[in-house]
């Protein structure tokens, strides 16, 4: 018996740091050697990953000789669903908060027919974000954030459509994306510290009015956008597409969309929040919920992926929210962030008229 204690007791501590390891080591070694940045933290990330992986293994054969035969039917099944449940669990808050940085794009956009400046715009930290800056045809401007992972030049389309409504835009590279310095947060949690700047930046232009700007974000960007606009009165309107949560606190309709299974994942994401809170520089921001309640009156629109349900559950939390303020357009057809490829002429229609109303010339009349 006593022989039994001891084997189960030095297999749940191999299974323990096995996948404390393994968890690390996933989130450390594969994103880098998948970015191309095989260094000394992608083989370390890799050894700790295979090393994590070999302690389990030792760890669950000494779980099962522990136990009575008839329990080892289960024992070793349920310990490799709890492992994996476990290398989840910590994956991903070290994949968001130390993934290498994505770099920058190659297209610009000259490529879309807009004349630019290159422009930079210092931030916290003595960080710097990089950006491209179309300069405004009616006192009006907007600020265009990209997705995790990316850079601006993903929004390029985005901001052909702004500018060929006369809007100044500003496209810029995330903190730790592209060309920007600084480390990535792939959540985007700097960017209550970043898009306020960038708001700033352009209230400044002698050819922007400072009452007349917006953010449009993408995914993480729109998330961002909506954040960003609680903390500064220089965003007077926010455009946010493919937006569903940057914490677990975003999360609560889980449980409403999907019961049981939507609380248990909610759980898996509270412990990734706070994983990631600890791991982080900027501390976890405020619900986005609380966010758009800050905005209001100041109007927003949530552009929602007709193929991502989830988005349209997000979507509708957050009307719910602020329902004065807040509009909801579900894109059919559309995958994530995919609103102006599966309805062009629609997507321009609907964000213009709704630009062009929130950031009306407030003189235009006199």
């Amino acid at each position: 018996m006593e022989g039994r204690r001891r084997s189960a007791v030095r297999g749940a501590l191999a299974v323990t740091f096995g996948a404390v390891a393994a968890g690390v080591g996933a989130g450390v070694g594969p994103p880098r050697v998948q970015s191309g940045d095989v260094g000394v933290a992608a083989v370390l990330g890799l050894g700790a990953l295979v090393g994590g992986v070999a302690l389990v293994v030792v760890g669950v054969v000494q779980l099962t000789r522990a136990v009575p035969r008839w329990w080892r039917l289960v024992t070793a099944p349920l310990t490799v669903i709890a492992v994996a449940l476990g290398v989840y669990v910590i994956a991903v808050p070290v994949i968001v908060t130390t993934a290498p940085a994505p770099p920058p794009g190659t297209a610009t956009p000259s490529e879309v027919g807009l004349a630019y400046e290159d422009v930079t715009i210092a931030t916290t930290g003595d960080e710097a974000l990089a950006g491209w800056y179309v300069p405004s045809a009616g006192r009006a401007a907007v600020i265009v954030l990209h997705g995790s992972g990316s850079s601006r030049s993903a929004v390029l389309e985005h901001a052909a459509v702004m500018a060929r409504h006369g809007l100044g835009v500003l496209m810029l590279d995330a903190r730790g994306h592209g060309a920007s310095s600084g480390r990535a947060m792939r959540w985007g949690w700097y960017g209550d510290l970043d898009v306020p700047r960038a708001a700033a930046w352009l209230a400044s232009r002698p050819d922007v009015d400072a009452a007349r700007i917006a953010v449009l974000g993408l995914s993480m960007g729109g998330e961002e956008a909506i954040g960003a606009a609680a903390l500064t009165q220089d965003i007077r309107a926010v455009v946010a597409e493919g937006a569903t949560g940057r914490s677990a606190d975003d999360l609560r309709w889980l449980s409403s969309a999907y019961g049981w299974r939507g609380t248990l994942t909610r759980t898996v994401h509270a412990a990734q929040t706070s994983l990631a809170d600890l791991m982080s520089e900027p501390r976890r921001p405020a619900p986005l919920g609380d966010a758009v309640r800050e905005v209001a009156p100041r109007p927003v629109l949530l552009i929602a992926a007709g193929r991502v349900p989830d988005e349209q559950h997000a979507a509708a939390a957050l009307q719910a929210s602020a329902p004065d303020s807040v509009q909801v357009w579900v894109v059919r057809g559309a995958d994530h962030t995919g609103g102006l490829a599966a309805a062009p002429q629609e997507w321009e229609s609907r964000v213009i008229d709704f630009l062009d109303a929130a950031l009306a010339d407030p003189h235009a009349s006199r």
